[in-house]
């Protein structure tokens, strides 16, 4: 059966609002005429707040701020969408790691459930560690996953801790796999390969690859990504405002993209003649690095059917690559 909420009234809470995927899932909820949004994010010594300018929203609080907001606040509130953390995978702070990404977690999703509010969070892909379990979204497959950095790991414990707590029948699990686009400028060395290879073509006139560790299986450049458009990952994220549906899903085109490939769509979207130099795989990479990646979207398509809900495909890489390109970073413009 069909549903259709709507949150005209109570807040939605935005976590991470001011980030990449925060400040995009606040413009497609503007963009449906909702301001009913109290925004939180610390922007540190960030440029984030640019993403939010022009933004609509009540208010924005920081991380910290939140926990003591909404003390006695439960009937003002409907629904979190929880997209804060520290996503820097080379953060060695385990203790920082564990506080912002597990135990804050834990902290929101238990005032959200106690209190009937929709909690929708980000899990990552990153907790497939390197992808030789598979990329199934199966929740009998979590405990079988092995992270191979820090800050998958943390992802992975709250996954963990809301099975064991029988909750992920309660609350929407997301697991972004490659997304780029619009509102990732300030994420420096951790924005998209498609951010960095506009840069490296724009100065030196080609991109640099890494030639591959695993020959036998993959030619320099044929190593494979999923790759979502910011845009269709922020769709897909407010779709769970509108529906019933649970469980931890798996967010990505469902399509493995070479490198080789996208590296054409950018050199094309700039208008520039096709120059790729493949150089060395740093060794330390090797051991863990992914030459695969595909999210398995049959769980998240099975539950739409049963809910006589549509797919709405993303669009192909070429096109999203095209977009942002020429509408955003060639503009300086954000989303």
């Amino acid at each position: 059966m069909k549903t259709n909420k709507i949150y005209d009234d109570q807040l939605i809470v935005v976590t991470g609002a001011a980030g990449f995927i925060g400040s995009c899932v606040v413009r497609v909820l503007n963009d449906m005429g909702l301001q009913n949004l109290l925004l939180v994010d610390d922007f540190g010594q960030t440029t984030s707040w640019k993403n939010l300018v022009g933004k609509r929203f009540v208010d924005i609080l920081s991380r910290d701020g939140l926990l003591e907001w909404i003390k006695g606040r439960e009937m003002e509130i409907e629904a979190f969408i929880h997209l804060g953390a520290c996503s820097d995978t080379t953060v060695a702070d385990g203790d920082y790691v564990m506080a912002n990404n597990y135990r804050y977690s834990i902290q929101l999703a238990e005032y959200a459930l106690h209190h009937g509010h929709r909690f929708i969070y980000a899990s990552s892909a990153a907790t497939y560690g390197d992808g030789r379990q598979g990329f199934s979204d199966d929740h009998d497959t979590i405990d079988k996953l092995r992270p191979i950095n820090l800050y998958a790991y943390s992802k992975h414990l709250f996954d963990q801790w809301l099975k064991r707590q029988g909750l992920l029948g309660d609350v929407v699990g997301l697991k972004y796999f490659n997304i780029f686009g619009p509102n990732e400028a300030h994420k420096g060395r951790m924005a998209s390969m498609v951010y960095h290879m506009v840069e490296q073509i724009q100065k030196t006139g080609f991109v640099k690859l890494f030639r591959s560790s695993c020959k036998e299986q993959f030619a320099d450049g044929e190593q494979c990504r999923d790759f979502l458009y910011v845009k269709d990952a922020a769709k897909r994220t407010v779709s769970f405002l509108k529906n019933d549906i649970s469980g931890i899903f798996n967010v990505g085109s469902g399509v493995a993209t070479t490198w080789n490939q996208l590296a054409r769509a950018v050199f094309t979207a700039l208008e520039k003649p096709i120059n790729v130099n493949y150089i060395p795989m740093p060794s330390d990479l090797k051991k863990g690095y992914q030459n695969y990646t595909c999210a398995d979207l049959t769980k998240y398509k099975t539950m739409l059917r049963s809910a006589e809900l549509p797919f709405d495909a993303p669009v192909s890489v070429e096109d999203a690559v095209k977009d942002y390109v020429q509408n955003h970073l060639l503009n300086d413009q954000p989303w």
